[in-house]
């Protein structure tokens, strides 16, 4: 419920039942959430980590909600299961829930939008050249500059992510891995990560150069990214 959004929350005290229902970052959420939790508990199940379906389905569910809604709990050391329920636990790192929730990260209706952009990119480019294709969010069209606005906030991410990544590597001489989770931790405010700053551990061994960076990294992360960015900008200090 937390990473629902709380306009929904709205509608349902309302009784507007209908505008939950076509909410589309909704249905993207839950199919997420059902997604990653079912890969999950099935290799947990298949590779015997834990014993049994239940539990596997307990383990499996708890760790994929707190990284997606950035909660920050941990019920397992997720760093001894199979590598490729980490790495699904990875993708979710990524993701983070609805926008106008009390959660963080990159937001799924960003990758809701991406999605439909690339789609109709590929239709307009290789079936309907001529044609002007609007996307829709929630039955209504989107405006333009709010979709290149969604894929520049996306690219910005990522590149924060692998730049950052690159910063915690040099400054502490960490290995990759532990360079890029704990950049994806703060950025998202997830909370734990993966390598050195993993469920079972801490981030205490970092210097206090990475710390600031990472604390600067959260802010950023926490204000979504352009409302912290535009300080940078001695054009925005003239104003």
């Amino acid at each position: 419920l937390g990473g629902m959004a709380f306009m929904l929350f709205y509608h349902m005290l309302k009784g507007e039942w209908d505008l939950v229902r076509v909410n589309t970052e909704l249905r993207w959420y839950a199919s997420i959430v059902g997604f990653f939790c079912g890969i999950s508990t099935l290799i947990l199940w298949i590779n015997g980590t834990y014993d049994g379906f239940i539990d596997s389905l307990r383990y499996a569910s708890f760790q994929t909600i707190s990284l997606l809604t950035t909660t920050g709990f941990t019920t397992a050391d997720y760093e001894l299961w199979p590598q490729s329920a980490q790495m699904f636990l990875y993708l979710v790192c990524f993701i983070g829930a609805c926008a106008g929730s009390t959660t963080s990260g990159i937001k799924i209706v960003h990758f809701v939008i991406i999605w439909k952009y690339t789609v109709t990119t590929i239709k307009k480019m290789f079936f309907q050249p001529r044609t002007i294709l609007p996307i829709h969010l929630n039955q209504r069209a989107i405006d333009p500059f709010a979709v290149n606005l969604t894929v520049c906030y996306f690219v910005a991410n990522i590149f924060l992510i692998l730049g950052g990544g690159c910063v915690m590597v040099l400054v502490d001489s960490m290995d990759l891995q532990t360079g890029i989770s704990s950049v994806i931790s703060a950025l998202m405010n997830i909370g734990p990560g993966f390598g050195e700053v993993g469920p079972s551990e801490n981030f205490a061994e970092i210097s206090a150069h990475g710390k600031w960076f990472l604390a600067w990294l959260m802010l950023v992360g926490r204000l979504e990214m352009f409302s912290a960015l535009v300080l940078l900008f001695p054009s925005f200090w003239k104003k």
